[in-house]
């Protein structure tokens, strides 16, 4: 489907959706734009199963606060909660507004712990206005400017990130750390602050110009990528003393490359695996997973999964760090930014083409 045909089939969504519903106009003349869940995704998601719809704006009851959302953040995550069967969260309903953390401004309030005109960390999703009890929203802290970073380096990205590495991957001076996705809002943090460390880092990435970022930019000492067919031979080559850490969140042939280069005692904290995300079956092969139970017993590996919801206590000192390390220009972060809620849908499936280079984040007002 093309780029204009998708554009249509959302201006004809929200148009109907606009009839179905009849919002009246507020006397401000303000209405509030959303985009649901429209159909469950089977394989890759398509911008068909989503539905922009306009509504009035909601007025906040007695305990509660109007947020207008400036920023929207995109995650692969969200493939998740598209689909329906068990997960660590609940998925979203049809016909429900789409998940996403946002940072918003608190436009109108009855709630004293959120004063109007203050910026705040939410999880509004994909609409222009949610109106809250205060549930899950913090005030934003000072030291994330601009704003939009914390959806990123300094928001759930980048803790996931100082978590996942620090407290699950435990490096220390002079050992590899690989990292897949290694430009993206996660991954560019993990390898950043292994090099902080004293680690010798070796990226994966897709695009040859993400791999001279890592290098020239983010201070990797090499990185490979996965569009070469020698891929793996490559990771080898670059890791002549095999691999402590890696840091897996993607799956797929990054994990095939690395796993028979893991030493004695290699940790692998596992946040996500966005190359199985769209998958409908078990991807076909022989079945590795004695082969990968036997690697683990006898080269005593830890590998953990994590849900950095289960971390917020660490968010204290991840702020502290993290923007100490920022200001001393020891951590660079990029940001790549869609202009328009109604350009969600695109953006967000552009993540699993590995369109995106950095952070992917909405500017919706």
């Amino acid at each position: 489907m093309s780029l204009k045909r998708r554009e249509f089939n959302l201006a004809c969504a929200m148009t109907l959706g606009a009839l179905a519903s009849a919002p009246m106009l507020r006397a401000d003349g303000l209405v509030n734009r959303r985009i649901v869940l429209a159909s469950r995704p089977v394989g890759k998601p398509t911008v068909d199963n989503f539905r922009l719809e306009t509504l009035p704006v909601p007025e906040p009851g007695e305990g509660e606060a109007l947020l207008q959302t400036l920023y929207l953040s995109l995650d692969p995550y969200m493939r998740g909660r598209m689909a329906e069967g068990p997960s660590y969260s609940d998925s979203v309903e049809i016909d429900a507004v789409m998940v996403g953390g946002t940072i918003s401004r608190v436009v109108k309030s009855r709630n004293p712990a959120l004063p109007e005109g203050k910026l705040v960390s939410a999880f509004s999703g994909w609409q222009d206005y949610a109106a809250t009890d205060g549930a899950g929203v913090t005030l934003l802290d000072p030291r994330i400017q601009p704003p939009s970073y914390g959806l990123g380096v300094l928001g759930m990205p980048g803790l996931t990130a100082y978590v996942g590495l620090l407290d699950i991957g435990e490096p220390r001076p002079g050992e590899t750390v690989v990292l897949a996705a290694s430009t993206g809002a996660v991954g560019s943090v993990v390898g950043q602050i292994a090099k902080i460390r004293g680690c010798r880092v070796v990226g994966i990435a897709g695009a040859r110009e993400k791999c001279d970022y890592a290098v020239k930019e983010l201070g990797y000492d090499a990185c490979v990528s996965h569009y070469d067919d020698d891929m793996a031979d490559q990771l080898a080559a670059e890791c002549p003393d095999g691999i402590d850490v890696y840091f897996e969140n993607v799956g797929g042939s990054s994990w095939e490359a690395v796993m028979p280069l893991l030493n004695n005692h290699a940790r692998v904290p596992v946040c996500g695996l966005i190359a199985h995300y769209n998958q409908t079956d078990l991807p076909p092969g022989p079945d590795r997973m004695s082969l990968l139970q036997r690697m683990i017993l006898v080269r005593r590996i830890k590998m953990q999964g994590f849900i950095v919801g289960d971390h917020r206590d660490r968010m204290p000192d991840f702020l502290r760090d993290v923007s100490a390390w920022m200001a001393e220009g020891r951590i660079k972060y990029r940001e790549d930014r869609v202009d328009g809620l109604e350009n969600a849908p695109e953006a967000f499936l552009g993540l699993f083409r590995g369109a995106n280079f950095g952070k992917l984040v909405v500017k919706v007002s």
